[in-house]
């Protein structure tokens, strides 16, 4: 059996190797509609792969290490997807290439294949009926599923969520007590939600069924019943108040970048991000209105210089995951099992949020090339100055640190001199020469690893030539004094730091 997207096995890409006439463009934190392209492909492979192997890795379970009956109900969702993937392969993929897809696939399969472990990926399996059912859904089918809540809520994967109006408003059931569930009922351009008991038998309960062309049973407007129905702008909506849609951001030409505040597996196996924020639990229509804001005013900036930013946002994201930081706090990141998404706190302006991708994007698109090249041979020992982070990094932490911050030292100068408004302008100098100082402190370490292979030190050559051409650029007076302190007092605070935690008898984490 195949993964949804293809019709014969997906090995890795023919291409998958790095060509070296790539890096100095990558070394520029540049990028060319092949290397995107490259680099998308080979990540959705992985993906795809990612979810063949989890398939397998439930059919193969010894006996006693599933619950009786979970690989029947996996095998049975894993058809819906493949019915759905005959029906339009395209409308399949936007869910099973869905960043938070790849999250989810790689948590269940690390949990199978982890001693001890198995009793997690339990837990963690009911999300492939979600994923079918929106594949389904996408493809136009008329089908028939029942869906486990989870945490009180129906999340559908790329659609949105329900909240029955019957359950309470939050909290998991008691282990060994079955969850509720929905049957949704699936036609044309329409869903239909029924509240359901809990399944005594979930290993066995009501599987899908499905057919293409055919009529299916349906509710109509049965007592708790829920509509849910496809708008003509992509979006799916219900009068009902249970029910939150996924809202979109659009590319010029109509593409969508979801907002996604739904998807259970947008955030870390932990609830916070890395930087202490938690993912908002639902955005408002004030949140909204400023994600689109914000989204079509960074427009300009992104082209500033040319179209590559702008290409690369096209190209590298496919969600927006809004944290719940406080007004005037900006913080960002990405995931490397999330390829395509961008946690991130609600932009202030066009500008702010234009940073922030550039910014992101170049972690992700590191992240993807590490994929396609071993880059360098360092393990995780956190042991390098960054300035950036007051905290001693791991070498692939540094390089990727270096890498973003070189990407937003060329963006803040193109800013600094398109900019108009003298305060902005002050500030766009000021975060310029701060980043390219921070990646002028960085750089020398990777330049001097031994650690670095052929094309990593290939690519560490080209950032370096990249950040000359950016000191070609004087800044205003004054500007480049205080980047400097800046970074010496932070060199400063890290030595300090890092010798009172060895004095105390312990490394720095």
């Amino acid at each position: 059996m195949n993964p949804p997207g293809t019709t014969t096995p997906a090995p890795a890409p023919a291409d998958s190797a790095l060509p070296d006439e790539m890096l100095p463009v990558l070394g520029s934190t540049g990028s060319t509609p092949q290397l995107l392209a490259l680099l998308v492909s080979h990540q959705h492979a992985r993906r795809l792969l990612t979810l063949r192997a989890l398939l397998e890795a439930v059919m193969d379970a010894p006996a006693g290490v599933l619950p009786a009956g979970t690989a029947d109900r996996v095998l049975r969702d894993w058809r819906l997807l493949e019915a759905a993937d005959r029906a339009d392969s395209a409308a399949t993929r936007q869910v099973v290439q869905y960043p938070h897809t790849g999250a989810w696939a790689e948590r269940c399969l690390r949990a199978l294949t982890r001693p001890g472990q198995a009793h997690r990926a339990v837990e963690e399996l009911p999300h492939l009926a979600g994923l079918a059912v929106a594949a389904a859904a996408r493809a136009g089918l008329r089908f028939t599923v029942d869906v486990p809540l989870r945490d009180g809520e129906l999340r559908l994967p790329t659609l949105g969520g329900h909240r029955p109006a019957l359950l309470p408003a939050a909290g998991s059931p008691a282990p060994g007590t079955p969850a509720p569930r929905i049957r949704v009922i699936g036609e044309p351009r329409r869903l239909w939600l029924v509240p359901l008991p809990p399944d005594p038998d979930p290993g066995h309960g009501h599987g899908p069924t499905w057919a293409s062309g055919q009529d299916l049973d349906t509710p109509g407007p049965l007592p708790g019943s829920v509509e849910v129905r496809l708008g003509a702008d992509g979006i799916w909506r219900s009068a009902a108040p249970g029910w939150r849609p996924l809202q979109a951001l659009r590319h010029p030409d109509g593409r969508a970048v979801l907002i996604d505040d739904v998807d259970p597996y947008r955030d870390e196996e932990r609830r916070t991000n890395p930087y202490g924020l938690d993912i908002a639990d639902r955005l408002d229509l004030g949140g909204h209105a400023a994600w689109r804001t914000a989204w079509r005013d960074a427009r300009p900036w992104l082209r500033l210089g040319g179209p590559t930013r702008a290409a690369e946002v096209g190209a590298l994201l496919d969600c927006v995951v809004p944290l719940a930081g406080a007004p005037g706090a900006q913080c960002s990141a990405t995931r490397g099992e999330a390829f395509g998404a961008l946690l991130s706190s609600t932009p202030r302006d066009g500008l702010e949020l234009a940073a922030t991708l550039v910014h992101e994007l170049q972690h992700a698109k590191l992240l993807a090339v590490s994929q396609l090249a071993v880059l360098h041979t360092a393990d995780d020992t956190p042991g390098y100055f960054a300035p950036w982070r007051p905290d001693p990094r791991p070498f692939d932490g540094l390089f990727q640190g270096a890498y973003a911050h070189l990407a937003l030292a060329d963006f803040h100068l193109r800013a600094a001199k398109a900019l108009i408004d003298p305060a902005r302008r002050d500030a766009a100098w000021a975060d310029h020469c701060r980043c390219r100082e921070q990646v002028g402190a960085a750089l020398p370490q990777l330049l001097g690893a031994r650690a670095l292979t052929r094309q990593g030190r290939a690519l560490a050559n080209a950032m370096a030539a990249h950040h000359t051409r950016l000191k070609e650029h004087a800044p205003p007076d004054g500007h480049l004094a205080r980047a400097t302190a800046y970074v010496e007092t932070a060199r400063v605070i890290w030595r300090r730091r890092r010798a009172q935690m060895t004095t105390n008898g312990r490394e720095p984490a």
